[in-house]
């Protein structure tokens, strides 16, 4: 008590804050014992690159429009499943604007697409497609190509078909551009021969941009199935149109 009355004034030291003694360093500082090394468990070697560890599932992944250099690792991801199992299938996942961008601006030639087809059609292996993103263009004719029943498309994605780009002609003679756009046509018979549709039907809708949702897809005869999580649960559940009609007391006449 008479040290917080005869406080002595101290110009040194906040009010009150001189009253207490200074804290006293330990004599020996804690020692600290670390019983497990952050790099205990990092693996000792790198781990493989992703297109080694989705090949290792058989699962090839096209992620990027359809130039040279994809067309070379996909080709030959294709061969080498195929050497280590002939009767297992190969899912081949799909997120690309084929040749050209959305825009239309090319980006490949179109050869990179059929040689890329032309490989899928000589396995032995069924070949399970999915469409995650987007599928245009030759990246679309590959969606269809898959083994029909075995062809899907995830519920957001887009598959889109157009008319091939010819290349700028510059000073080109108008027989050569003739001769380039019946060459570019592949990809209407093509189309019309994995989708069931008619050659006329795929010209006509190809004229402009033809985008196309999932539902729309399997309806044109792109894909076969829709992924959706728990669909066929929820089908299930649904009741037949009968049922509908009976619980709203509509009646049938024969």
């Amino acid at each position: 008590p008479d040290a917080l009355i005869n406080k002595p004034n101290s110009a040194d030291s906040p009010p009150y804050l001189d009253l207490f003694d200074s804290p006293q360093l330990m004599a020996t500082p804690a020692q600290v014992e670390r019983s497990v090394s952050y790099n205990e468990h990092r693996p000792r070697r790198p781990p493989p690159d992703l297109p080694s560890l989705l090949l290792n599932g058989r699962i090839v992944y096209i992620g990027m429009p359809l130039v040279p250099a994809v067309t070379e690792l996909v080709v030959a991801e294709l061969m080498y499943l195929q050497w280590m199992d002939p009767k297992e299938p190969i899912y081949v996942y799909i997120n690309s604007t084929g040749t050209t961008r959305d825009d239309g601006e090319t980006v490949g030639m179109e050869t990179e697409g059929f040689a890329i087809y032309d490989a899928m059609m000589q396995l032995k292996n069924e070949i399970h497609t999915v469409a995650v993103g987007a599928a245009i263009g030759q990246a679309c004719l590959l969606l269809a190509a898959g083994t029909k029943g075995k062809r899907f498309m995830m519920p957001h994605a887009k598959a889109m078909i157009q008319q091939p780009r010819v290349p700028s002609s510059g000073l080109m003679p108008a027989s050569d551009v003739l001769i380039r756009a019946k060459e570019a046509n592949n990809l209407v018979k093509l189309i019309a021969k994995h989708t069931g549709n008619a050659e006329e039907v795929v010209a006509d809708v190809m004229r402009r941009p033809f985008y196309m949702d999932a539902s729309r897809a399997k309806e044109f005869g792109v894909i076969d199935k829709i992924l959706w999580r728990g669909q066929e649960k929820i089908m299930a559940d649904v009741a037949p149109p009968e049922e509908w009609d009976k619980n709203a007391g509509i009646k049938l006449l024969d």
